[in-house]
């Protein structure tokens, strides 16, 4: 039997959003029905599903034993669209939503407690929604960061308008050690934490488009082996294929929320 000694495993568990500030650390997903929501998931990209730690209304998605996602049947609840989005790491959740606000940024829910931490919705100024998280992340971190999401991309009005409120919202590119880095590679924003590409921006998106896929958002990229096969797997279980390439497709669930599948792991 593997036993691990406590107090290194009680180190692993207590990695806290203050030691990766600024970074993506999670992704959930607003859905209405859970039911459906983990059928489709399932079918689509292998997910397994075990019950999450803040109650009936979340589950935690899993691959190979690594969590990789969080499911939210808070939609309707919270009187919220049904979509991917993605939790920045905050030392502190209430001072980071009153920075969004102060930079005409808004504030859909919360800050509220969602113990083991601190947890609200925000939309950046060009209306794309995002989340932050102040806590405890989840045990294996290090190997969700691996397992998890390709990338995260925010397409909006201008990237380099969009580093700013973000930069000064996250503490990016500040003189705090672990920050996150931002630089300004071919047009787009990159941005690196602990050495690793976590997210990039690009500029393009058009505020007032019809089409969500052109409106502000962020996207959320999940590596794949089969990028075909998720697309088939997706029009059968109710979803359908926005834009299909042999590398990468878009996608929408039966619930209406877009994400990308991708055979790049490279990020």
């Amino acid at each position: 039997m593997n036993h691990h000694h406590p107090s290194s495993a009680r180190a692993r568990r207590s990695l806290s959003t203050d030691s990766v500030f600024g970074a993506p650390c999670w992704v959930s997903l607003t859905s209405r029905d859970l039911g459906a929501t983990q059928e489709f998931y399932e079918a689509v990209l292998g997910w397994e599903w075990r019950r999450g730690v803040l109650g009936d209304h979340f589950r935690t998605a899993l691959v190979g034993n690594v969590p990789v996602a969080g499911v939210a049947a808070v939609a309707s609840m919270w009187q919220m669209a049904v979509a991917w989005t993605p939790y920045f790491a905050v030392s502190d959740a209430d001072e980071a939503a009153s920075r969004a606000r102060e930079r005409g940024g808004t504030v859909a829910v919360g800050p509220i407690s969602l113990p083991p931490g601190r947890a609200a919705l925000l939309a950046d100024r060009d209306g794309a929604t995002f989340g932050i998280w102040e806590g405890e992340l989840i045990g294996n971190w290090e190997a969700w960061r691996q397992a998890a999401p390709a990338f995260i991309k925010l397409h909006t009005r201008d990237a380099f308008d969009s580093a700013i409120f973000y930069g000064e919202l996250l503490e990016w590119a500040t003189d705090r050690p672990g920050g996150v880095e931002v630089r300004y590679e071919g047009g787009e924003v990159v941005l690196r934490s602990r050495g690793d590409v976590v997210a990039r921006i690009e500029s393009g998106a058009l505020e007032a488009a019809p089409d969500p896929t052109i409106r502000p958002h962020w996207q959320v990229h999940f590596a794949v082996a089969d990028v075909a096969a998720c697309a088939r797997a997706a029009e059968k279980h109710g979803g359908s294929v926005l834009v299909e390439s042999d590398h990468e497709a878009v996608l929408r669930d039966q619930d209406g929320a877009q994400f990308t599948v991708t055979s790049h792991h490279a990020r």
